[in-house]
């Protein structure tokens, strides 16, 4: 893609990640995987992408000599790191001023993001011709690659889909939607700012599935007046994130023995799924499907 790449890698004021406690790091995007810190995999994939910029946010000054990764001295001068602010909207805000659009958004736990599904992001905005997008990825693409690697998904009435954690802002008018996120990354856990943001109709229908995909983020797009499409991509293990030990392991797995997105290998297991699940997950989290906790 040309334009540019942010990875969000802050953290909640005075919040102690438990992932990079375990590990011994300072921040959890310095959590080894695969022999790497975290934020290394997701570094080489945005190089390998063409994007002009990579911005890294973070709260973390030496997060640079911290990290002590070859694909540093490979990105050189198009490596920008930004000091992070202390809520979503503004730290997006801070590169978009100096960024070149097109704009992908991720994050550094998202290891797993390949540089042919950031491509495939990019071609499918186009396709749709939205000016904003979110990256989502099908339940049995994702439970083809591993039945333990996400157990979140979002019912709509035509597909199931779990977030990617990736974001496509085509140009800067579309930053306007990232105002729905500058109280802080607990955006989707606090019910009456998701209701403020995307109204009160709208909610509901997410919540429970009311309507096919493309219907509901119309209906949202209207309400946010940007136009915010859902980008399906092919590649399951890109909503598998970095939030545990669990899915560190099973990070590890899919990377082989590597370390790279290109090899994955897909594990041929049946899903264990428990009846109640779904319906606990769409009403527990119903806005994280366009939203991210951290920053």
């Amino acid at each position: 893609m040309t334009g540019s790449i942010l990875i969000l890698a802050g953290r909640r004021p005075g919040a102690v990640d438990a992932l990079a406690a375990a590990h011994g790091v300072v921040d959890k995007c310095l959590v080894p995987v695969a022999g790497r810190p975290m934020i290394a995999h997701v570094l080489e994939s945005a190089a390998a992408s063409g994007a002009r910029g990579i911005f890294v946010s973070t709260h973390h000054a030496d997060l640079l000599e911290d990290l002590d990764d070859p694909v540093v001295a490979k990105l050189g001068e198009r490596l920008v790191i930004v000091p992070a602010a202390d809520n979503l909207a503004d730290s997006v805000l801070a590169v978009a001023v100096r960024a070149e659009f097109p704009m992908l958004i991720t994050t550094a736990d998202n290891c797993l993001l390949a540089p042919e599904t950031i491509a495939e992001i990019g071609a499918e905005a186009a396709r749709l011709g939205a000016e904003a997008g979110v990256a989502l990825a099908r339940r049995e693409d994702v439970l083809a690659v591993h039945p333990e690697g996400q157990r979140r998904f979002y019912e709509f009435s035509d597909v199931a889909v779990s977030n990617c954690n990736a974001y496509w802002i085509g140009h800067r008018g579309a930053l306007k939607a990232a105002e729905a996120f500058r109280g802080g990354g607990q955006f989707v856990k606090k019910p009456m700012r998701v209701m403020q943001a995307f109204g009160l109709i709208n909610l509901l229908r997410f919540r429970f599935g009311l309507g096919p995909m493309h219907h509901i983020f119309r209906r949202i797009s209207k309400q946010l007046k940007v136009d915010v499409a859902p980008l399906l991509v092919s590649d399951g293990a890109t909503a598998i994130d970095v939030d545990n030990e669990r899915s560190l392991r099973v990070t590890e797995t899919l990377m082989g023995s590597a370390g790279s997105p290109s090899v994955r290998h897909p594990i041929a297991v049946e899903p264990r799924r428990h009846p109640m699940r779904q319906m606990d997950d769409r009403l527990r989290r119903p806005a994280e499907v366009i939203g991210v906790e951290d920053h």
